[in-house]
């Protein structure tokens, strides 16, 4: 199939945004952010969201949709992207899909099952519940409720991921594994030409921890803090890597020496997860791309390929 809308993943600190940029120009095209946290106002510093000097004039979508005491799924960014890659093609542009966060990626390409019903007010006391629990806790549950969830879950965790494949067992007696089995697709696939930023390990390691100085310097500290007294400590957007660390620290329970090198840590094993899934869970026909090449090389490697890929039909 033809794709209608093209891809630039990689982990935290590969390039993704100033390449995107580049890439827009060439082909005219509009960003559609696939970050699970840049999804949520406020979180500015922490998530590396693009300033409007950073986005050069090219339009962006998909960044401050919530607040960050809100969950913002996988299903419902799919939802939002289905909406808005109509949109821009309606205008003759090219919809980019740029980011680190994979699963939305699925979610867009091989939709989610249509979701049963699940009681809004059980829903809401049971996330209550799980928000006082340890990861460790959450995944010793689920292990319970969904061994072969937990299993996955071990390598492409996360807390909200937890929690939903937690949620589903407790609230509807199967798991989503069944779910995906047994429910239809909401929707049909969206086909997309991927590419992969590839990044050798010491380089994005030192480019990780730059990174993370830098939104020291840019004021980390004074956001987290003023997030916490806005939406508290448990709002499923502070989870994140960059936020969740500092909290100890604004309750005086860690140095800030100790919280910074706990972020740098953390924001490490996860691109190296996000690494992992790019090399191995990515859509057929994905493109991967020494990321230490010369960005205008790039660029213009990917413009031709998405090019020569929807002049085929």
């Amino acid at each position: 199939m033809t794709p209608e809308a093209l891809a630039i993943v990689g982990p935290t600190s590969s390039g993704k945004t100033a390449l995107s940029i580049e890439v827009a120009r060439r082909v005219d095209g509009e960003i559609i952010s696939m970050d699970s946290r840049s999804v949520y106002r406020g979180m500015d510093i922490g998530t590396a969201k693009p300033t409007p000097d950073e986005r050069g004039g090219i339009p962006h979508h998909g960044i401050d949709l919530v607040e960050p005491d809100h969950r913002f799924s996988a299903g419902q960014w799919a939802r939002y992207a289905r909406e808005v890659i109509p949109q821009i093609r309606a205008r003759g542009r090219v919809p980019m899909l740029v980011g680190g966060t994979g699963f939305f990626l699925r979610a867009l390409v091989d939709p989610i099952f249509r979701e049963p019903e699940m009681d809004p007010a059980a829903r809401a006391a049971l996330a209550a519940r799980m928000e006082a629990m340890s990861d460790d806790e959450l995944h010793r549950r689920l292990a319970e409720a969904d061994p072969d969830g937990a299993a996955r879950l071990q390598a492409w965790g996360g807390r909200q991921r937890l929690m939903r494949a937690l949620e589903v067992p407790l609230l509807t007696g199967h798991t989503l594994g069944w779910w995906h089995q047994n429910s239809p697709p909401e929707a049909p696939g969206v086909p997309v030409l991927p590419f992969a930023l590839l990044v050798p390990r010491d380089r994005l390691r030192a480019s990780v921890d730059a990174r993370v100085g830098a939104m020291v310097a840019a004021g980390l500290i004074d956001e987290v803090k003023a997030l916490v007294a806005r939406y508290g400590e448990n709002a499923p957007g502070l989870n994140a890597h960059g936020y969740a660390e500092l909290i100890p620290y604004l309750r005086g329970e860690r140095t800030l020496d100790e919280a910074l090198e706990l972020v740098r840590k953390n924001t490490r094993a996860y691109t190296k997860r996000q690494d992992t899934w790019n090399r191995t869970q990515l859509p057929t026909g994905a493109v991967r791309l020494d990321a230490t090449r010369p960005r205008g090389e790039l660029a213009g490697e990917i413009a031709a390929a998405w090019r020569e890929a929807t002049r085929r039909t």
